[in-house]
């Protein structure tokens, strides 16, 4: 049973360091690991060993034990942020919020006390690969499409049906949000907050004159508003029409 599990596994590439001192602790999440189908892991007992490791293996992960017997693992934590931006996440036996700030401070991505379920550790380790995966996703997006129009995010160049249009700063930075979150309902004081990057106070009229400016640049028929939705009592959402894409 355990043959054909691991032949259906799927098998994951990431790069994964295990630093601990205790021998059965590495053992332990390699074999977890392995089964859920992470291949590539090697493991370090000492601080100067992972320093060493990294040299050639690269990690996107690092798992961290803070008790090491050369050198603190917040310590270490601090020297491998030289060398990678990989997630580190500590695993320790201090379970005080000022220890865990601290861990935090230094560079650490998430934090797990001891004793701890093997299966737990594993569900945070995906959970920081999944993260690293979304945003290498949106820093290779730097050009989002649709139907009618694309926005180059590193020229911040908005074209409607192959046309240039002049955006305003704050008219681009609206409509950016709006592409970059589609299909949720956004409150104009929650619009305000995110792209004028303060609380609106009292005045929403700013943000319904950005949106009507907008609409007659963009929308086919402004009248008729094919992508910024007004949802009557709830606020404004942007429906994503994308290129070849059915729309029901």
């Amino acid at each position: 049973m355990t043959e054909t599990q691991n032949k259906g596994a799927v098998k994951m590439e990431q790069h994964i360091l295990l630093v601990d001192d205790e021998a059965g602790i590495l053992d332990m999440l390699e074999i977890v690991l392995k089964k859920e189908g992470f291949s590539q892991i090697k493991k370090a007992q000492s601080g100067k060993e992972a320093l060493q490791i990294i040299q050639d293996f690269k990690p996107q992960l690092i798992v961290l034990d803070i008790m090491l017997p050369d050198i603190s693992g917040l310590e270490l934590c601090m020297e491998l942020r030289k060398e990678t931006d990989a997630s580190i996440l500590f695993l320790t036996a201090k379970t005080s919020d000022y220890d865990k700030l601290v861990g935090f401070a230094m560079g650490g991505d998430d934090y797990i006390t001891k004793p701890f379920n093997p299966l737990e550790v594993v569900a945070r380790i995906k959970v920081q690969l999944r993260h690293q995966r979304i945003y290498s996703a949106k820093e290779q997006a730097s050009i989002l499409e649709f139907e009618d129009f694309s926005i180059n995010k590193d020229s911040c160049e908005v074209k409607h049906n192959e046309k240039v249009i002049e955006l305003t700063a704050m008219e681009y930075s609206l409509l950016l949000f709006f592409a970059e979150h589609p299909n949720r309902i956004f409150t104009i004081a929650q619009l305000y907050e995110n792209v004028w990057g303060q609380l609106i106070l009292g005045d929403e009229k700013t943000v319904v004159m950005h949106i009507s400016k907008i609409r007659k640049k963009m929308e086919p028929d402004k009248d008729k508003p094919k992508y910024i939705h007004n949802i009557r009592g709830l606020g404004y959402k942007f429906i994503p029409h994308k290129k070849g894409e059915e729309q029901k």
